[in-house]
């Protein structure tokens, strides 16, 4: 019986076996292409031909829709809609809610004159908390009227101010947090009167019509001008005819609402800076009115400046005082404005 011959062994040439990707000892950045990193889109612009789906990470449909789709169903998102935006863009800042906890709460402290119950019998009292409220309560103003701009902008044509903070009633996030929360804070503790930045944050140019920029321009003042009425109306209930108080509390909330009614009274001045000069803007055209907006925050400062002297501030003062006396059924409004005011400027 012949024996089996051994199996031959395969014939071996000089050519070295490539080494394996990954195996031990073997460098992974030597089996990338010299431009793998330079290369962008790598899959879906050498792996896969059009129409295969290796572009697009998975299978192709048959009815021709991108696999992203499916993404888009299960998500529940808007395919025509950018990613950035959302209805939350609307919500107000959790900032601005702190805002009103604080104030609400200084609002009570005062109410109730706690700093009078923490000084000892026969001592005088110089209150903190009363001017604290005035400033809060005024940042919370200048939020409102600054996202009536914005709203109003918004629905004229200005999308950009979506999602911003001037949207979201959050005045420290502003781009402008000098000439729209620091200066018309000095403002008023200053000169005891309201006045607001300029809205150089809405872009004018998109907003096609004049008469769409008029009511952008307008709405800050209407909204100063409705939270002057709330805080007239509060005072009126909380004090009604025949009746004084220096409740801190009250005499607070009296001079808020003679700020917020100055701050739409001057505000309608067709100076730069200030929101009757886009009323104005709105009928004209020229380089001029560019340059001006450039330089807004200068003429917020003049107005503010001229504003301050004596005889021209009481003149502002009794303007206002006057028109208490004409609408509010209380004569004593204007005291406890003043009474508001003393209790702000403290150091004097």
């Amino acid at each position: 019986m012949p024996t089996p011959e051994p199996p031959q062994k395969a014939e071996t040439t000089d050519v070295p076996e490539p080494e394996r990707v990954g195996a031990v000892g073997s460098d992974p950045w030597e089996q990338m292409p010299e431009d793998a990193l330079n290369r962008p889109n790598l899959q879906g612009a050498d792996d896969g031909a059009p129409g295969t789906g290796a572009d697009t990470g998975g299978a192709a449909r048959p009815d021709g829709a991108s696999p992203a789709g499916d993404a888009d169903e299960a998500s529940g998102e808007d395919p025509g809609r950018a990613p950035s935006e959302s209805w939350t863009d609307f919500l107000p800042s959790p900032l601005f809610v702190l805002l009103l906890g604080l104030t609400g709460f200084a609002g009570w402290m005062s109410w109730q004159a706690v700093e009078l119950e923490w000084a000892a019998d026969g001592t005088s009292v110089t209150p903190l908390v009363p001017p604290l409220l005035i400033l809060l309560g005024w940042i919370a103003s200048l939020a409102v009227h600054e996202f009536a701009h914005a709203l109003a902008a918004y629905l004229a044509g200005d999308r950009s101010l979506r999602g911003s903070a001037y949207l979201r009633l959050n005045p420290f996030a502003y781009r402008q947090a000098f000439a729209g929360l620091v200066l018309p804070s000095v403002y008023l503790c200053l000169g005891a009167f309201g006045l607001t930045g300029p809205p150089t944050y809405v872009d004018w140019d998109r907003i096609p019509s004049r008469g769409r920029r008029v009511l952008v321009a307008l709405a800050g003042p209407l909204a100063s001008l409705l939270l002057a009425a709330a805080l007239a109306v509060a005072v009126s209930v909380l004090v009604p005819p025949g009746n004084d108080t220096t409740n801190w509390a009250i005499s607070a909330m009296a001079l808020l609402c003679f700020s917020n009614l100055t701050a739409a009274l001057v505000n309608l001045l067709p100076v730069p800076g200030l929101d009757g000069f886009e009323v104005l803007a709105a009928w004209t055209r020229g380089t001029w009115v560019t340059t001006a907006r450039v330089n807004a925050l200068f003429g917020s400062v003049a107005v503010f400046a001229v504003l301050w002297f004596p005889g021209l501030n009481d003149a502002l003062v009794n303007l206002v005082y006057s028109l208490f006396e004409l609408v509010l059924p209380n004569p004593v409004f204007s005291g406890i404005a003043f009474y508001g005011e003393l209790l702000l400027q403290f150091w004097v």
